[in-house]
């Protein structure tokens, strides 16, 4: 689930290398029409069959994951928490709307605009470190300084879990989470153990417990173990997670909360995926020495409708699902969870992709679009977040493919996990697995989703990855484009091929660890191109993503 690295103007001049003019983009929309994007959507589901107590526990989960809104808006920018206050104070009309803005960003730049800013006096270029270093370190500083350190304090230094700050004599150093934010991680940790003692799952109640400790003591491995094992009606996802806001280096995590219940009878369905993830690594198109022989316990499957979000998961473009933990050590040990959101992607594919279907693809291939294989893509791109290169050596070192791609690893991985999910499917449908059916409904669905995440800007790490994998196919001939209804359409013959050379290729970068690769594709391919623009501009009245509002928990 990787959703918002920024590559902006200045960030192309000084490290990118990636065309700056595939960056820019017309004039921001104005206030109003920035929010429209974002259609208002009811988000239910079905609590009937928690027990009392459960409910009591939910409650409370739902109240920590508020918590996490306070330390992620801490997080986005030493100013962020400011700009709310100001803005919760100005009662204008004007005001009101700048602050229903400000909420759907989770701060004062549009995600879907460049992150242009939309409130007077803030910076005008989103600080690419965020409030995880400080704002005037240059990368040069940060790495002069961590390079000669142990390699217990460059771990402390490069991980999840800490900020960079400065002392009294204005020397770097890393400080703990725990520390930074425990105003907010304090109360947090008594809510969960607060739920922990009102649950009556084992599995719910170890892992609260082990989370509340590991928000006072900044160690998540235990919680993270507990939280893969997790068995439980109520699925709660809280902490810090992803790393898409650390434009500097993809080191820092940020705050976020999914709290959830489980679809029992949709994630048996989907349980006997887990099976096949051997035979579909073993079968990847790269070279062998790049494969996992052995990727250890069958991961597990959840299927869940959303109850409340908090965090980074509230900010602008909604996630349909996620694959964590993020922790390398827990992915070799346990594997990695995949968890869907199944009431978000319905409310997604209704209110969005539907329309965009009608205005992209052609007209004989429309009826191809529908729910059941954006479901099982959104499935098979999880899945594929956890096959593939992970743990690599480079010159003779062992790193991580995190590490090696820096800032541009999200945009590739998103890229890798939506096209080897095409891969893996059609693995599945290949081997009877999948009914042959799905197979032509799959990859126009696939096409019809393109159009809907591009929209995200190729500032945004599925925008860019997207554009990536719709670029490289349409020259691979897997998508054809109609000059006379200006739509495009899926070419059966030559999509497979496509599909699977560009697998191959993005993995052997992420086996290589070859970031100099990962730029020149990115460059190459991560460009809107005059005819998905076009589709774009006429599409600009259809809304770009969903701002869910969630029933209350009693």
């Amino acid at each position: 689930m990787l959703k918002h690295p920024v590559f902006r103007i200045l960030i192309c001049l000084l490290s990118l290398s990636i065309p700056c003019s595939a960056r820019k983009g017309p004039a921001p929309p104005t206030l109003a029409a920035q929010i429209k994007r974002f259609v208002p959507a009811d988000i239910s589901s079905n609590l009937s069959g928690l027990s009392a107590n459960d409910r009591k526990a939910l409650s409370k989960l739902v109240q920590a994951a508020s918590l996490m809104d306070s330390i992620y808006i801490r997080q986005v920018w030493s100013g962020n928490e400011s700009v709310l206050r100001r803005l919760q104070a100005d009662d204008s009309p004007e005001g009101i709307e700048r602050l229903h803005y400000f909420r759907i960003n989770m701060g004062p730049w549009s995600k879907l605009d460049h992150d242009a800013p939309f409130v007077e006096d803030v910076p005008a270029v989103k600080p690419p470190g965020a409030n995880f270093y400080p704002e005037e370190m240059t990368k040069e500083e940060f790495d002069s300084w961590q390079r000669p350190l142990s390699e217990e304090a460059q771990s402390r230094a490069t991980g999840f879990f800490t900020t960079i700050r400065r002392d009294e004599r204005g020397r770097l150093f890393p400080r703990p989470y725990s520390e930074e934010y425990r105003e907010f991680l304090e109360p947090a940790a008594q809510l969960l153990r607060d739920a922990a003692v009102l649950t009556e799952n084992a599995s719910l109640r170890n892992y609260l417990v082990l989370r509340a400790n590991a928000f006072l003591t900044n160690d998540y491995y235990q919680s993270d173990v507990a939280w893969m094992d997790l068995d439980s009606p109520i699925e709660p996802t809280i902490g810090p997670y992803e790393t898409y806001m650390d434009e500097l280096y993809n080191y820092k995590a940020a705050f976020e909360a999914f709290i959830t219940i489980r679809d029992d009878e949709e994630s048996a369905k989907l349980v006997k995926f887990s099976s096949y993830l051997q035979e579909i690594e073993d079968h990847l198109p790269i070279d062998r020495r790049y494969r996992n022989p052995s990727l250890g316990a069958l991961s597990p499957i959840r299927v869940v409708d959303e109850i409340a979000t908090g965090g980074e998961a509230k900010a602008g473009v909604q996630t349909a699902a996620f694959n964590l933990p993020n922790d390398e050590r827990v992915v070799k040990e346990k594997g990695s969870k995949r968890v869907l959101l199944k009431n978000v992607q319905e409310a997604k594919f209704s209110q969005v992709l539907i329309p965009i279907a009608f205005s992209a693809i052609d007209s004989k291939q429309g009826p191809l679009v529908s729910f059941e294989p954006f479901f099982t893509h959104i499935l098979a791109h999880e899945l594929m977040h956890g096959l593939g290169p992970h743990t690599i050596t480079v010159d003779g070192a062992q790193t991580t493919v995190r590490q090696e791609m820096k800032e541009l690893g999200s945009a590739l991985e998103e890229a890798k996990a939506d096209v080897s999910g095409l891969f893996a499917l059609q693995f599945l449908i290949d081997n009877n697995i999948l009914e042959k059916s799905l197979e032509r409904q799959m990859y126009v669905t696939y096409l019809a989703s393109i159009f809907r995440s591009v929209r995200f800007g190729t500032n945004e790490a599925h925008g860019l990855g997207t554009a990536l994998q719709f670029n490289y196919l349409t020259d691979e001939g897997g998508f054809a484009y109609d000059p006379a209804t200006k739509t495009y359409s899926v070419d059966f013959e030559k999509i497979r091929a496509g599909v699977e050379k560009l697998t191959g290729l993005i993995m052997t970068i992420q086996a290589e660890g070859s970031y100099k690769k990962a730029r020149e594709l990115l460059g190459t391919y991560g460009v809107i191109r005059p005819e998905m623009q076009a589709i774009l501009d006429r599409s600009t009245d259809i809304p770009v993503d969903i701002e869910p509002r969630f029933a209350p928990v009693e």
